[in-house]
């Protein structure tokens, strides 16, 4: 059995990973400073379902046989890159394409626009968006399979104290999303101006490709 002090120094690792600014904190404050709220809780549900997926994945053994595998491991890698360049490259194309008055609807319009859309489209989006970005970091696989066996005891079933462990790194980011997403909530006003939503689409753009080409380049 997994003991307390295992759970509670694996809590303080991933708990310091999760409050180092990636590309999770980029998506989430994103989605909801533009007043998605709905979309942003499902990127954040979406982020969680893969880490959930990486857990179970590692507890079974399936990551390390990724990892030792040059070939499976580059062809995630170049996957994911491409993913992350093609999705910031597409924001940083739109504030070019568009003026502010076409491309940036007014709050109200906006949030008539979701109305129409749906909630469940909102959140299904944010999830699927968030769900392959996480899916597709390698990265994540290889911290799990150098990270988690160290913390389940020796002999024991791996899968059980896998997921367990899985669901304090959960249940960490969750409870730091809910602080993100308060903090975009409290400055959506401002962030919500066509200009000032021009620049945030270039700032994410920007560090959400940027975050693909270091990933291609094995950084």
């Amino acid at each position: 059995m997994i003991t307390p002090d295992a759970i509670g120094t694996f809590a303080l690792m991933v708990g310091l990973l999760t409050l180092t600014p990636g590309l999770d904190t980029t998506l989430i404050l994103r989605t909801a400073a533009l007043g998605h709220r709905r979309r942003a809780w499902g990127v954040v549900l979406g982020i969680q379902s893969g880490t959930l997926v990486w857990g179970v994945l590692t507890s079974l053994g399936v990551t390390a046989l990724l990892t030792a595998s040059r070939l499976g491991y580059e062809a995630l890698r170049w996957a994911g890159a491409a993913y992350l360049v093609w999705m910031g490259g597409r924001l940083l194309w739109a504030t070019r394409r568009h003026s502010s008055s076409q491309s940036r609807p007014s709050a109200g319009a906006r949030r008539e626009g979701e109305t129409r859309t749906g909630a469940d489209d909102l959140l299904l989006g944010g999830w699927r968006q968030g769900f392959v970005t996480n899916l597709l970091n390698p990265k994540m696989g290889a911290f799990y399979v150098a990270v988690l066996p160290q913390f389940i005891p020796a002999g024991a079933s791996h899968l059980a104290p896998g997921v367990l462990l899985a669901g304090v790194h959960i249940l960490l980011a969750v409870i730091w999303a809910c602080a993100l997403i308060a903090f975009a909530h409290a400055l959506r006003d401002r962030l919500q101006r066509p200009s000032a939503r021009r620049y945030l689409d270039r700032i994410t753009g920007t560090v959400i490709a940027a975050f693909g080409i270091r990933l291609a380049l094995g950084q």
